[in-house]
């Protein structure tokens, strides 16, 4: 028998019968089925938000600029943030067979960035205005998701090929990938290291970022379970207060920021190509290991099991909620959302695993979209105090990718499997030059060390024989 005991602020316990099989004082506070009280899942609400405001909006901030968008920018950022807090609600909420059930927060994917911009220039080439290239986007990216949802009702099929070496993999890619992304915050971001590159990595922003590091693991270290619970917050705010009194803070962004923005379904029209469809749907497939990934890295830091029946459900309603949410993007003016990896790391950070703490998320992100000058103080969080905390979490994710592969014996053919994978994913991480010369649409889809290494890991599974066992002779 397995019982849950827990307080409003205790750790739970696991008892199981026989006693020698006692399970005790797990790293979690608030296990997934668990209701927090208000304070403790607003607190943790607030510190997923802040680990996935800049995530959300910058995918929607790069794509305007590329297509020049101007003035509709603002719109989309709006809605990225008000369809991801629905999303998430979906997928923590789960309805029939959409949604994980997990703490599993939904936002605006990056992976679809250079698919989106190549669906937006195709209409470009064919004379739309803003609002022709915006109707091709959202049209394409409509139909694809259907790709996902037809996906996620097989992935029963493929359970001898996705593996937990496979996921795993994949989830440590993913934290590599990140990890770098953070350490470029620290330094001052991507944008002054392409604009200024002589300021980029001045010992102020490293001081910031390692003082947010630093004061991250020492909170998170702390007995006091509201202080862990905390600890990214806290890291946050006061990284952003140290920010704002050395005048590192710009706030004359908020001065166009309009009070309220109202959703209006398929704003700009609706249109399709099968030319900017085909990579738009490779990228939903890709998005799809992606998503198998993040979800068992939740199930992992959640102390929820990731192999079964109850697992491979959550696994398949995750994937499904994922392309539902992708289409209600589609519908809603916004692009593609998915799972985001870095909410894993706070969960891992401050042991609140709770499903109930995304509703609080959701409620956030839609009035955040709703209300765009809110979110506007949050934009000017400084790169430094965001990839100090960033790096903590990102950390995080590719040590629970370690523990997924870690689950399951690493025999011969596992080994190749891992080494093919990684040689390719980390190849491309460290050198993407390689692909330099390829044509571009092979660079849109393999400069990502996810979608190369992740590919490289479903084939070799799929296609290196299994090693028979050995029975002993008589």
């Amino acid at each position: 028998m397995v019982e849950y005991s827990y307080s409003s602020m205790r750790r739970y316990t696991v008892s199981e019968e026989p006693e020698d099989q006692v399970v005790s004082e797990p790293e979690l506070l608030y296990p997934l089925n668990a209701r927090p009280p208000f304070v403790p899942a607003l607190l943790a609400a607030f510190q997923h938000l802040m680990a996935i405001f800049v995530g959300i909006i910058t995918p929607s901030i790069i794509i305007g600029g590329i297509l020049g968008l101007g003035h509709e920018t603002a719109y989309l950022v709006s809605m990225s943030l008000l369809i991801s807090g629905v999303a998430t609600f979906i997928q923590c909420r789960r309805f029939g067979p959409v949604g994980s059930g997990l703490l599993s927060i939904q936002g605006t994917s990056f992976s679809f960035l250079g698919a989106v911009v190549v669906a937006g220039g195709i209409a470009k080439s064919r004379g739309a205005d803003e609002a022709g290239m915006l109707a091709m986007i959202f049209g394409v990216c409509f139909v694809g998701s259907v790709i996902e949802m037809v996906l996620s009702r097989f992935l029963h099929l493929l359970r001898k090929i996705i593996t937990p070496t496979v996921t795993g993999i994949v989830v440590t890619l993913i934290g590599f990938n990140l990890i770098g992304v953070a350490l470029k915050d620290i330094g001052g971001g991507a944008w002054l290291l392409q604009n200024h590159p002589e300021q980029f990595g001045s010992w102020q922003n490293l001081a910031l970022g390692g003082f947010v590091f630093l004061l991250i693991i020492a909170l998170n270290r702390s007995r006091n379970p509201y202080v862990r619970m905390g600890s990214i917050m806290i890291g946050l705010l006061v990284g952003y207060g140290i920010a704002v009194l050395r005048g590192m803070v710009d706030f004359s962004q908020l001065a166009g920021i309009a009070v309220v923005t109202a959703p209006v379904p398929f704003k700009y029209g609706f249109a399709f190509s099968m030319e900017a469809f085909i990579p738009v749907a490779f990228i939903y497939l890709i998005t799809t290991i992606e998503t198998i990934g993040d979800l068992t890295a939740t199930s992992v830091v959640s102390n929820e099991p990731i192999t079964g029946d109850l697992y491979l459900r959550r696994i398949k309603g995750g994937v499904l909620g994922d392309g539902v949410n992708s289409m209600l993007a589609a519908a809603f003016n916004t692009f593609p959302n998915t799972t985001f990896s870095q909410n894993n790391g706070v969960i891992q950070l401050t042991g609140v695993a709770s499903r109930y703490v995304g509703y609080y998320i959701a409620a956030l992100l839609a009035l955040l979209g709703l209300f765009p000058v809110i979110g506007g103080v949050f934009q000017g969080l400084p790169k430094p105090v965001l990839g100090g905390a960033t790096l903590v979490m990102f950390g995080t994710v590719a040590a629970a990718g370690i523990r997924i592969i870690a689950s399951a014996p690493v025999d011969r053919r596992a080994m190749l499997i891992l080494a093919v994978s990684y040689g390719l994913g980390i190849g491309v991480l460290c050198v993407p030059e390689t692909l330099a010369h390829a044509p571009t649409a092979v660079r849109n889809i393999f400069s990502s060390p996810i979608t190369t290494g992740g590919l490289a890991a479903l084939l070799t599974s799929a296609l290196l024989p299994r090693e028979k066992k050995q029975t002993a002779q008589p």
